[in-house]
């Protein structure tokens, strides 16, 4: 496809996608959160699915098509911005996260901590427009997006009025990401106008960060600029208390932001790893990062109940997450001899014990090197091993994989599929598929992993035979 016949195709996707916002996007209105009618049986039912889909083919084959030859940093940034227009005038797409940001905000302003009990209990006068599901949940966010969402409902009073200032607090996410990027990406030996495509140009940005208004576009931000601030300035005291204090923020949006800090404290090193050098220079990025997470918590006059508020996010139960995939696989496998064994503690549980094991390894790893690298992978684990996965987590870790990694043409593909795992109104098709989809997301995760493990033991055969030729 011609690059000019791309950036139009693209527009032409997410124009239909805002009109299919307006259809039956994410509205305010609750009346089908109380009397529940699938999307597709609704007044606009066929046309509101068409527009959908269409759009987010032609979105989503606009951006994979050019993702090898992004003409320059100045075309990538023109046309993503092009194709955010439309969106940014529509209503949300994909989730209904931001009226829960709305209510924890009321809740905050209001003089009681989100952390302690859902928003039902004060209540929130717009509690009708969130998923019953989360009425009763505690913020899992950090305390600065807490302290933000306060704010923005103190300062508007209007649910309208803060689904305006989060979408343009998400539009400041990716500016900023789209600012620093470039940055990253030439510090990593990587095309900085590939890495600002792969990581701004899919419908995961479009839709969930912007139109969505999500706070990971924030989190992705502060994080990416972080992460450039200490790869530009290893070494110097300066920058990298300030990188660290980038992480920090990032953390006090979402907490997942943390695995990047140990990466990061890593990359801050001037010279070889040593102990001693990863104190004198690592030590400012975590420093700065751990006081910057105490400080806002602190300033905000909260805790750390935002633990409870991640633990309940396993009451959704979707085959996209591999360790719920493995245990609804397993369910299914063992009901035809009678057993109703409910395996997703077990698990899940285990899909979190991995990652405890799997974040310091890569960590090891990353010592000899590329931090920045394994820093995308950390994330990419964190994701894919976590009881839960929506679409537009993905974007953590594609955008720091978009910018240190030669090749990241397998996570823009997993942005690829995500794109279409949602319908307009935030309806999740894993809901509606998981007889299939769970046994083929297990299927996949038997493939990566033999896969993995072939090539582990294949870059361990030409160190042991140089090893063993030394010795003779």
């Amino acid at each position: 496809m011609p690059l000019h016949l791309a950036r139009w195709t693209g527009l032409a996707g997410s124009t239909m996608l805002a009109v299919a916002a307006f259809l039956g996007g994410a509205l305010p209105s609750s009346s089908h959160l109380a009397n529940p009618v699938r999307i597709w049986q609704g007044p606009n039912g066929p046309l509101l699915i068409a527009l959908w889909v269409v759009g987010l083919v032609l979105s989503a084959g606009a951006w994979w098509t050019v993702r090898d030859r992004v003409p320059s940093t100045r075309w990538a940034l023109v046309t993503v911005g092009l194709w955010l227009v439309p969106l940014l005038v529509a209503p949300p797409l994909g989730s209904r996260d931001v009226y829960a940001y709305a209510c924890q905000g009321a809740t905050y302003a209001a003089g009681f901590s989100p952390y302690e009990q859902g928003v039902s209990a004060l209540p929130c006068p717009w509690l009708d427009t969130i998923s019953p599901i989360w009425r009763d949940t505690p913020a899992p966010y950090g305390p600065l997006f807490v302290l933000v969402s306060g704010a923005v409902v103190a300062a508007t009073d209007s649910l309208i009025a803060s689904i305006v200032v989060f979408r343009l607090l998400a539009v400041a996410g990716v500016g900023l990401t789209a600012a620093v990027l470039p940055v990253l990406a030439r510090r990593c030996g990587v095309a900085p106008e590939r890495a600002l495509w792969l990581a701004l140009g899919s419908p995961l940005v479009g839709v969930h960060l912007v139109s969505g208004a999500h706070n990971d576009a924030l989190m992705v931000g502060l994080l990416v600029a972080g992460l450039a601030v200490v790869a530009s300035r290893p070494g110097r005291p300066g920058p990298l208390l300030a990188g660290g204090v980038l992480l920090g923020l990032a953390v006090g949006i979402k907490v997942t932001a943390l695995v990047v800090v140990p990466f990061a404290a890593l990359a801050a090193l001037a010279g070889a790893y040593s102990i001693r050098g990863l104190i004198r220079d690592g030590g400012w990025v975590v420093g700065g990062a751990v006081g910057t997470v105490a400080g806002v918590t602190f300033a905000a006059g909260l805790d750390f109940g935002w633990i409870g508020g991640l633990e309940r996010g396993g009451d959704v139960i979707g085959w996209t997450s591999p360790p719920t995939a493995l245990g609804q696989t397993f369910g299914y496998l063992v009901l035809p001899f009678g057993w109703h064994v409910d395996a997703l503690p077990a698990t899940r549980g285990i899909g979190l014990a991995v990652l405890v094991l799997l974040l310091p390894w890569l960590w090891w790893r990353a010592r000899n090197r590329d931090a920045l690298w394994h820093a995308g992978l950390a994330l990419t684990a964190t994701v894919a091993l976590a009881p839960l996965f929506h679409p537009w987590y993905w974007t953590w870790p594609l955008a720091v994989l978009a910018a240190t990694a030669r090749r990241a043409d397998w996570a823009a593909l997993v942005a690829l599929v995500a794109s279409f795992l949602v319908l307009p109104d935030g309806t999740g098709l894993p809901r509606y598929t998981k007889t299939a989809g769970a046994p083929l997301m297990t299927l996949l995760v038997i493939v990566v992993t033999v896969r993995l493990v072939r090539s582990a033991r294949a870059a361990r055969r030409p160190a042991a035979a140089e090893s063993g030729g030394i010795r003779r």
